[in-house]
């Protein structure tokens, strides 16, 4: 199971470490075995980062978006063709199941990549006639740009952000996840092997000091962060007393809402998806799930049916459909919003307890888990789990669903099950959520923007949106006659 590579971090076009650094270790987390030891950067490591992105990015930001997109293109072809090793080294990485990490993590990369890289090339800015005189608008880089990943989806999430910010001329140093440091690595090779020029992206391993230390940094001119709302608030808030570029892509506690002529298979298989999958560890999943009451005793009856069936166990096999949470301290912290949930009156409907898996036993497990009986101000309906539990809410009508739904800090995502597509485009147009879907849940594919209201964050990922948000608009007004002038 080891996965070492060839070091800690990569700038400038090749491998660098520095053993100063302070031990990072690489934990898998079905066996809780070290699988990798890194460094976390030095000061010198971040400025060696910092001034490599520096120096190559004004050179990459005069060639014709055309050619910045088709680097991003060949980049996104070698994702592809090496995608089995890459879900591998993912699943070592996260304990996600390989089924998922196959078709959910270095594929969306490489989606994010290649649509990116086409769209460049038309985003341009606009034309205005003033009736003689004109002016017109230009997209331009910002500079040197910070990205800071999360543990979910490492090499999707350096995708996301890196795709957009080299399409538009910037430069990007990337700081993954302590917890998950290896993918991030393997797709600066992939940059490397593609064409991208030196210095344009640069990993740099590390705790909270060291994205500290980038996102303070004077030459960064933008930082965009996927994780908790604390951590968002943390960086937001250094970001904002130097005036940087910024964007917050948070937490949530999204909404579901089934109505009673949903299709019930199909409700129920997205409230899974938006529980479930990645155990659980989703930032938009739809972990408050409201059922109107004419459906609710049967929906619950066929979810538990449905969840008791979910396999669990090695990530590596392809048959597996749940892994591991991603480390000891995200275990305990599931089990202990389990307690919570018994303890403030909801229904344990199914799950709730930790597997007995064997060659197993070190892993972080924990069954897929069903609360019923739950009310709207229970810890379990209220806080972030960011794990594989469901809370059941039923409901009587829309509007006292949509009050209900909107009755929260966050407000990252949002889904509609219901056969009445008036009452669907009406509900989804009322819930104070960013990313929405009806009839569906958790697709989230690059042409369309991701990102959240309230609590759950600024700005957006994917889509022309990325490209928006990863550059600044310069205006010019071109007179044709003479200057008026009263002196």
């Amino acid at each position: 199971m080891r996965a070492q590579p060839k070091a800690s971090h990569y700038i400038n076009g090749r491998f660098v470490d520095d053993e100063q650094g302070a031990p990072l270790p690489v934990i898998y987390p079905a066996t809780g075995e070290t699988i990798a030891t890194l460094h976390s950067a030095t000061p010198n490591i971040v400025e060696l980062a910092i001034e490599a992105a520096r120096a190559a990015q004004p050179a990459w930001a005069r060639l014709k978006p055309v050619e910045r997109g088709r680097i991003l293109r060949r980049a996104a072809d070698i994702l592809r063709a090496r995608n089995a090793e890459l879900a591998r080294l993912e699943t070592l990485d996260t304990g996600k199941a390989i089924q998922e990490t196959l078709v959910a993590d270095a594929p969306s990369a490489a989606d994010c990549l290649e649509y990116l890289g086409g769209a460049v090339g038309s985003f341009n800015g606009s034309f205005i006639d003033l009736g003689g005189p004109f002016a017109y608008t230009r997209r331009e880089a910002l500079g040197v740009c910070v990205g800071i990943g999360a543990w979910n989806y490492p090499i999707q999430i350096a995708g996301w952000k890196s795709a957009p910010a080299l399409a538009m001329g910037n430069a990007m140093v990337f700081k993954p996840s302590e917890n998950t440091p290896l993918s991030a690595l393997a797709l600066a090779e992939i940059y490397s092997e593609a064409g991208l020029p030196d210095g344009l992206f640069n990993v740099v391993q590390g705790y909270g000091d060291v994205g500290a230390a980038l996102v303070e940094h004077e030459v960064v001119a933008k930082v965009s962060v996927t994780g908790s709302v604390p951590t968002g608030k943390r960086v937001l808030a250094l970001a904002g007393s130097k005036m940087k570029h910024a964007t917050m892509e948070l937490g949530g506690k999204s909404p579901i809402v089934v109505f009673d002529d949903a299709d019930l298979e199909n409700a129920i298989g997205g409230a899974m998806l938006g529980n479930f999958y990645s155990t659980g560890q989703v930032c938009s999943n739809g972990t408050r799930v409201f059922v109107q009451k004419g459906l609710h005793d049967r929906f619950v009856e066929r979810l538990v049916e449905r969840t008791k069936a979910i396999r669990i166990g090695d990530p590596l096999d392809p048959d597996t459909q749940m892994g591991p949470l991603i480390n000891k301290v995200q275990h305990d912290k599931v089990l202990s919003y389990i307690d919570v949930g018994k303890q403030e009156g909801a229904t344990l409907a199914c799950g709730g307890g930790v597997p007995a898996l064997q060659g197993f036993g070190g892993g972080f497990f924990v069954e897929p888990t069903v609360f019923t009986n739950v009310t709207d101000q229970m810890r379990i309906a209220r806080e972030e789990i960011f794990g594989p539990v469901m809370s059941v809410l039923s409901f009587s009508d829309e509007e006292e669903v949509i009050e209900r739904a909107n009755d929260s800090e966050f407000g990252l995502a949002a889904g509609v099950f219901t056969r009445d597509l008036p009452r669907a485009h009406r509900v989804i147009g009322a819930l104070q959520a960013g990313t929405c879907w009806i009839n569906a849940y958790n697709l989230t594919p690059v042409e369309i923007p991701f990102g959240g209201y309230k609590q759950s964050g600024i700005g957006r990922e994917n889509s022309l949106a990325a490209l928006t948000h990863y550059s600044q608009e310069k205006a010019i007004y071109v007179e044709t006659g003479d200057v008026a002038s009263p002196y």
